[in-house]
């Protein structure tokens, strides 16, 4: 089904429930809310179907993301997400999802943007320092601050 069916279909199902609503007893409340949820979602309730090759409902996004996590686990033998999926998580999963759409290819590789890759790993690389950082700022509050104000006091000047 593309969009406009999905539209369409859905329309009239709303518009049979408005119609009918008075004939459902107690629970008129509850189609109100459905209807009121619904005209609050349609603006981006079918843009699955005009984007090819995105997942359609919430369980087939979950069981993409969730094959990392289950991959990532038996490697790890780890039960829940590991700090790395924080650090590294944007290129990580990015990965594994576009692996298992398509498997890599060389060509593929060959037209990669070195410089959006080198952008991507320099990223990575701030993020890994500024976790250091506060890793020895926790275990050596005074030796960090001290080490901090030994550099600032430094001349800049060349002697």
């Amino acid at each position: 089904m593309d969009g406009a069916g999905g539209r369409q279909r859905l329309g009239g199902l709303l518009g049979a429930m408005a119609r009918h609503r008075d004939k459902v007893g107690g629970l008129a409340p509850a189609v109100d809310h459905f209807l009121k949820v619904s005209r609050s979602y349609w603006p981006g309730l079918f843009h699955c179907y005009e984007v090819g090759g995105l997942p359609r409902t919430n369980n087939a996004l979950e069981q993409l993301f969730g094959s990392y996590r289950h991959h990532e686990r038996r490697v790890s033998g780890r039960k829940v997400a590991s700090p790395a999926l924080v650090l590294r998580g944007s290129a990580r999963i990015i990965a594994a999802v576009a692996t298992r759409q398509q498997p890599e290819r060389t060509r593929d590789l060959i037209g990669a943007d070195r410089e959006s890759w080198a952008e991507l790993r320099a990223e990575l690389a701030r993020r890994r320092h500024r976790r250091t950082e506060r890793r020895r700022f926790r275990r050596d509050p005074e030796g960090y601050l001290r080490l901090l104000e030994a550099k600032l006091t430094q001349s800049r000047l060349p002697t």
